[in-house]
């Protein structure tokens, strides 16, 4: 799917250092994403390219996925951040994105996908536990990062994150979605 269009005029493509400042900016649009810095969303175009996405229309960025392989878990790809700008909503392009990073050749030994979620982001909780639908496989959820392990740096509590751990999987799985 990499570098194609689709019947919804998106492209999908993995991020470039120089995306990295056009994520920070749709983070700050969307107002629901922790905010990071525009160098590491540059670090993520330039040591991650291989397991994250960005969709655009019309040359537009309206969609990105930051993601990584463990390091110590060659078999686990991390999401880390999932955003989609309002001009890309009612598409199932998060969903999408997702399997363009399942289906690369980077991902061919995963069999696991973990992602942190807070307890009150019903739109995420319901994206991945759709995904593992998808792939016909379970969710086990557990608390990772307790609220008190982010601190009082916020105004306002943070929330905890919640590990979701969809799998295992496999590659025709991964690849059968297309056929649905």
């Amino acid at each position: 799917m990499s570098d194609q269009h689709s019947a919804n005029e998106v492209r999908f493509r993995p991020p470039r250092k120089e995306d990295g400042a056009g994520i920070l900016r749709l983070v700050h649009d969307l107002g629901v994403l922790d905010v990071n810095s525009a160098y590491a969303y540059m670090l993520i175009g330039e040591h991650h390219a291989a397991t994250s996405v960005v969709a655009e229309i019309d040359g537009e960025l309206v969609g990105f996925i930051t993601a990584y392989i463990l390091p110590a878990q060659p078999d686990i790809v991390f999401v880390w951040q999932v955003g989609v700008a309002e001009a890309g909503r009612g598409r199932g392009l998060a969903t999408r994105m997702l399997f363009e990073i399942l289906e690369r050749e980077a991902c061919e030994n995963v069999r696991y996908l973990d992602t942190t979620i807070g307890p009150s982001n019903d739109p995420s909780i319901a994206l991945f536990r759709g995904l593992a639908r998808r792939l016909e496989t379970t969710v086990d959820e557990s608390e990772l990062f307790s609220s008190e392990m982010f601190g009082d740096f916020d105004d306002e509590p943070h929330e905890p994150e919640i590990l979701f751990r969809i799998g295992p999987f496999d590659r025709a799985s991964v690849i059968a979605h297309d056929t649905e």
